[in-house]
């Protein structure tokens, strides 16, 4: 969701609004969405770490061979 696509009326009149996004989220889209937000209101941003993802994948075979 863009900033320009909240419903800010829907809002009115709450004391604590939390947002998330998800990993595939773009970093400009929630930065923007954050500062929509701090033009508003007064806002405390917090990063909630819930899970640390340290998945490493091997590089194919095929691709290794193709740049050796």
């Amino acid at each position: 969701q863009r900033a320009a696509d909240i419903d800010w009326a829907a809002l009115a009149g709450l004391a604590t609004i939390g947002i998330t996004a998800g990993a595939s989220a773009p970093d400009v889209l929630v930065a923007e969405v954050v500062a929509a937000f701090r033009s508003r209101y007064d806002v405390t941003e917090r990063t909630i770490e819930t899970a640390r993802e340290n998945v490493e994948f091997k590089v194919p075979r095929i691709l290794r061979e193709t740049v050796a």
